[in-house]
This record gives C-alpha cells, sequence and structure tokens, in this order.
C-alpha cells in the first residue's frame, strides 16, 4: 500500500470513534479529534490539535500547532492555520450561560492563509486565498485575495495564490502579475479575481 493511502496518528494522539480521516492524514502528538469531525486526504493537524465534532476539513490542510477548530468551524481545500491561532463559536460567551444553539459558523475558503496568533471571530467568512497576518483579529468577513493585518484587521493589499504581494490599490481598477507564477490578476469594483488561463497573454 503506498503511504499516502493510510492515516499515520501518533500513539498520544486521541481520534474519537466516527471520526473520518482521509487517506495520508496525518494526526501528531497529543491531538484530539471528536468523533463527529470530518477531515479530508493529505492533512496535517500538529502537536496538541483540537478538532470539534461539528467541524469539516478539506484536503491538504496544514493546522500547526496549538490550534482549537471548534464546533460550527468549516475549513476548505488547502487552508493553513498558523501556530496557536484560535477560533471562536459564540460571540458573547459567559461561563454561567449556555449558548450552545447560538454557535455562529465560520468558513475558510480554499488556500487562505491564518498567520500565527491571529484571531478570527465567529461568524465571518475568509475569501479563497486570502492571507491573514500572524496576531492579526478578523471581525469581518474577508474577500478573496485580501490581506489582512492589525487589531482589528483591516484589508491593507492583495494577495496571489502563490503568496506574493500585488501591486494593486485597495479598490477602484487595476491589473496586477504575480512576481512567482506571472498569473494575473483583475481588480474590478472591489473584487480581485484570477484572469482564466484562456484570456491570459
Amino acid at each position: 500500500m503506498h503511504p499516502n493511502e493510510i492515516q499515520s496518528v501518533h500513539p498520544s494522539a486521541i481520534v474519537d470513534a466516527g471520526a473520518v480521516l482521509g487517506p495520508g492524514t496525518r494526526v501528531w502528538h497529543f491531538a484530539h479529534v471528536c468523533g463527529g469531525a470530518r477531515i479530508g486526504a493529505d492533512c496535517s493537524l500538529g502537536q496538541n490539535v483540537f478538532v470539534g465534532n461539528d467541524v469539516v476539513v478539506g484536503n491538504g490542510v496544514k493546522i500547526q500547532n496549538n490550534v482549537s477548530v471548534y464546533d460550527a468551524v468549516t475549513l476548505e481545500d488547502e487552508v493553513f492555520c498558523g501556530p496557536s491561532m484560535v477560533f471562536t463559536n459564540v460571540y458573547n460567551p459567559r461561563a454561567g450561560i449556555v449558548r450552545k444553539d447560538q454557535y455562529r459558523r465560520t468558513i475558510v475558503k480554499r488556500g487562505a492563509s491564518i498567520g500565527a496568533n491571529a484571531t478570527i471571530v465567529c461568524g465571518v467568512t475568509i475569501g479563497r486565498f486570502a492571507f491573514v497576518g500572524a496576531g492579526a483579529v478578523v471581525k469581518r468577513d474577508v474577500a478573496d485575495f485580501a490581506l489582512m493585518a492589525g487589531v482589528p484587521a483591516r484589508q491593507i493589499g492583495w494577495i496571489s495564490r502563490f503568496g506574493e504581494r500585488l501591486a494593486l490599490p485597495l479598490s477602484g481598477v487595476g491589473e496586477a502579475t504575480c512576481p512567482h507564477t506571472g498569473d494575473v490578476y483583475e481588480l474590478r469594483d472591489g473584487t480581485c479575481t484570477l484572469r482564466p488561463a484562456a484570456h491570459r497573454s
């Protein structure tokens, strides 16, 4: 059997009965995956990662050390979660008040990266290939290809699929080329899109 066809779970990790792990997924030291979790292929769950019951993780996702992915969070394919970044699922928690029926869903779309120690306040959507800088606090939806930084997070630019900053204004109209791949990005009406391959020069 090819090594990528099996999962690798460290003996110190706990994977509860019912959890689904795709082929090639690795679960490292002291991680805990709850029974309702659905995790795709070729993922990496670092040391001390927690994955809740109502969590969906796509393929090729990297969750670094000390990250808790709580209920009502969805991570699409190829998402990167940096060390010790934080998800939440209740907007106004109180220890003495049960609010499990008030979880707000958080979606991190394909290819997005979240830097170390960033915080994602529940109920937001982080767009495709967006990049949230280390330590940022995200309280609102993030656009595709947006580069975010600060507390609270604000957009400071645009970023390519490869992770290179694009020479585009924050708003208006523009066109930029990824310096690494040559992919061309267009900005129109506040939306950044990758030009379809058939239309690239």
